[in-house]
Order: C-alpha cells, then sequence, then structure tokens
C-alpha cells in the first residue's frame, strides 16, 4: 500500500470538512467531503475508505452510528471520531467499539497529521 489515502471526512458543520479536505490533499490523499451522514453512509456503499473522520454528534446518525456502518462494510477501515463535546466516557465508549482514534475540536492541524499518519501505518500492517 502507498502512502496514499482514500479518505472520507464526515462533520455536520462545513468549514470543518473543508479545513480536513485542504490539510489531508497537501498530504496527497484522495478526500470526499460530506455534511450529510445518510449520504456519506450512502457513499460507503459504493466505494470502501481507508479512512473515516466523523464528527461524532450530527442530527441523522451518530458517529458511533456512521462506525458501525463502516465495520459492516469494512473491517479495516480506521475510523477517527472527532468531537466538540469531549467526555472520557464518550472517548472511552468511541474507542471500545472500535475507534482508530479520538479526537476533541478543536484540533491542531499537527495533531491530524499524526492521527492520520498513524492510521496510515496501521494500514500498511493489514495488508
Amino acid at each position: 500500500m502507498s502512502d496514499t489515502c482514500t479518505i472520507l471526512v464526515l462533520d455536520d458543520e462545513p468549514i470543518v470538512g473543508e479545513r480536513l479536505k485542504s490539510l489531508l490533499l497537501k498530504e496527497g490523499h484522495l478526500v470526499e467531503v460530506y455534511t450529510d451522514p445518510l449520504k456519506a453512509v450512502g457513499r460507503m456503499e459504493e466505494q470502501e475508505f481507508d479512512i473515516v473522520i466523523s464528527d461524532i454528534r450530527m442530527r441523522e446518525m451518530d458517529g458511533i452510528q456512521v462506525m458501525k456502518h463502516v465495520f459492516q462494510k469494512s473491517k479495516k477501515t480506521k475510523v477517527i471520531l472527532i468531537t466538540g463535546y469531549a467526555t472520557l466516557e464518550l472517548a472511552r465508549e468511541s474507542l471500545t467499539k472500535g475507534a482508530f482514534d479520538f479526537i476533541a475540536k478543536p484540533f491542531k492541524s499537527k495533531e491530524i497529521r499524526t492521527t492520520i499518519n498513524r492510521a496510515v501505518e496501521a494500514l500498511k500492517g493489514n495488508t
């Protein structure tokens, strides 16, 4: 596997998706951004992504539900959950249910880059 990954970003705040897309494109990844969890899940039915970055709190579907959907389709996809409502309980629940990592908003670009690089390395180990 090369270091280029397909990444789906899901956040109901458009500015978060735009910021992440810009950062991830600079890193050489292929990125799709969604603000609607139902559309993102529909897209995941069409294509398998290497990494999914999802907000936890959204109206139609939360990030834990999105993660369950991802894992029904692909066990190797790395899911990174982000939230502006970080609590220790939520982080623990996310990680025990299979999230690769949990990041609190506002996050720094370096933090996302480091987490993505770790996910890429983990994906290499799965091939």
